[in-house]
């Protein structure tokens, strides 16, 4: 006998009405995709089990609760029928809480960064049963729009592939694979610390705001790691701009509405240059080396 909730009757047709596979899981990330139309799995040996049994690939999606774009791409596309009829058809779907799972979070996001050059969230990864992932990406919409390729397009691509060029994307994964593995370039420049931190600064020197703080274009992030090293690297140079530009981004940060004035914390990023309005969402970890970050500006001023 079939319980209510088992996806036996699956790829048919999950229609929503009842919950997924997510229905007993405790993360409030997770408990909100529980009746999506999509039959997610949580991470688990049940999931990649299923699709090695089927022969499907594996579409992970990892997220949070509290962020933007995560719910963007729930409303328009996980809670879609058309989207949810291509995944419960062809894939194996896995929803991950990041802040529940960092370790498998890390883990996709470098793979993300190594496929697609770059990270975030909501984090989408497709892979084989034997988690070999060949696909990365961040937000999907789920129409084709401008430049970026829909849901319900890509979809259909992907399975294409898997049908017809599977050892062509098994070779891609290795290579990913053993690219994350190595140590690679970055880590054996680093041992010589010096000569990696003079090569790094000139860059950014050259993306520094010089009216407003911070680096690089809207919208504006706080990067904390950006200022801890710039405030070391003016301990070894204290003849360069570095502590500087440290400083002013900080200030910048602390007089703008990136800053909130009555709860105190610094939110996520700036829709603007000047960062006077945030994007609503403040991170524990922003909060933890923004303090190191102000902390080492005092100090470095006594």
């Amino acid at each position: 006998m079939v319980e209510e909730n088992s996806p036996a009757d699956l790829p048919a047709g999950h229609s929503g009405r009842k919950p997924n596979g997510l229905v007993n899981e405790k993360s409030p990330y997770l408990l909100q995709h529980a009746e999506n139309p999509v039959y997610w799995y949580p991470w688990g040996e049940e999931a990649f089990s299923r699709a090695a049994r089927e022969d499907k690939p594996v579409f992970l999606s990892i997220g949070y609760a509290t962020y933007h774009w995560c719910h963007v791409m729930a409303h328009e596309s996980f809670e879609d029928p058309e989207v949810a009829a291509l995944l419960n058809r062809d894939f194996i779907a896995i929803k991950v809480d990041r802040e529940e799972r960092p370790d498998i979070d890390s883990v996709y996001m470098a793979v993300c960064q190594q496929l697609a050059g770059q990270g975030g969230w909501p984090l989408t990864i497709v892979m084989t049963p034997d988690k070999k992932p060949f696909f990365a990406a961040t937000y999907i919409p789920k129409e084709t729009r401008f430049s970026m390729m829909g849901l319900l397009t890509l979809l259909p691509r992907i399975i294409t592939a898997w049908k017809n060029q599977r050892l062509n994307l098994i070779r891609s994964a290795d290579q990913v694979i053993a690219a994350i593995a190595s140590p690679g370039i970055l880590s054996s420049r680093t041992e010589s610390g010096s000569e990696f931190m003079d090569e790094a600064y000139p860059s950014l020197l050259m993306e520094f705001d010089t009216v407003n703080g911070g680096f690089g274009r809207v919208p504006k992030f706080p990067a904390p790691h950006t200022l801890l090293f710039l405030l070391r690297y003016g301990a070894r140079h204290p003849s360069s701009r570095a502590f500087a530009m440290a400083e002013t981004t900080l200030t910048a940060i602390r007089n703008g509405g990136i800053y909130d004035h009555l709860a105190g914390g610094i939110h996520r990023y700036s829709t603007d240059a000047r960062w006077l309005v945030p994007h609503f969402e403040q991170m524990l970890y922003d909060q933890a080396l923004l303090v190191m970050a102000c902390t080492e500006a005092y100090r470095a001023r006594e």
